[in-house]
């Protein structure tokens, strides 16, 4: 046990119960505990395997690269469309924990296993992701932007076209772009 994770396992939430079951859980896989993202993270050396996660109607287990899992109990969770390897799986109480203890294991086991042989998920490249017709207008007519957008990080492109995309309206769309232009050209992501 890491004593840096101490504060998130015993804090006083309707997880607590939770977190405490998941993390013996996991320590009993032998990876090594680590606070990242404000969460308990257990790794094999400098890979992360899985981290322990609450929201507000369930607490998680989220595996790095949970889509390469056989998920033989289908009990992964893709929290979103545009999550491309984590997979979560989701926790309502802390009888839900116990009565899985052994699958969790073998999830975790399995888990350890890819990690071990080199196996990722082929993750989709940036270039593949479609941009805005209204963002493209305006790269096309501002160059400065084009470059600026260019050299900003594939996570922090993505994070804009998705940003941008989502917007049902075209209307909606070039307002978002309107909004977060200063920010490209400062080279700053959506959320910096």
């Amino acid at each position: 046990m890491n004593p840096k994770t101490d504060w998130f396992v015993t804090k006083q939430t309707k997880w607590q119960e939770a977190y405490l079951e998941l993390r013996i859980i996991v320590l009993d896989c032998g990876l090594t505990e680590e606070l990242k993202w404000g969460c308990p993270c257990y790794t094999i050396g400098k890979s992360n395997i899985v981290l322990i996660h609450g929201f507000k109607d369930y607490c998680a287990l989220l595996f790095m690269q949970g889509a390469l899992l056989k998920d033989t109990k289908n009990i992964l969770v893709q929290q979103t469309e545009n999550v491309q390897s984590a997979r979560q799986i989701r926790f309502k109480n802390v009888d839900e924990i116990l009565k899985t203890k052994s699958t969790i294991k073998a999830y975790i086991k399995e888990a350890m296993g890819l990690e071990k042989a080199g196996l990722k998920v082929a993750l989709k490249k940036t270039t593949e992701y479609k941009v805005p017709e209204e963002f493209q207008t305006v790269l096309d007519d501002m160059p400065e932007l084009q470059k600026a957008f260019e050299a900003l990080t594939p996570g922090r492109q993505r994070g804009y076209l998705l940003y941008f995309s989502a917007a049902k309206q075209s209307k909606t769309r070039e307002a978002r772009i309107e909004k977060y232009l200063q920010k490209i050209l400062d080279g700053k992501g959506l959320d910096d």
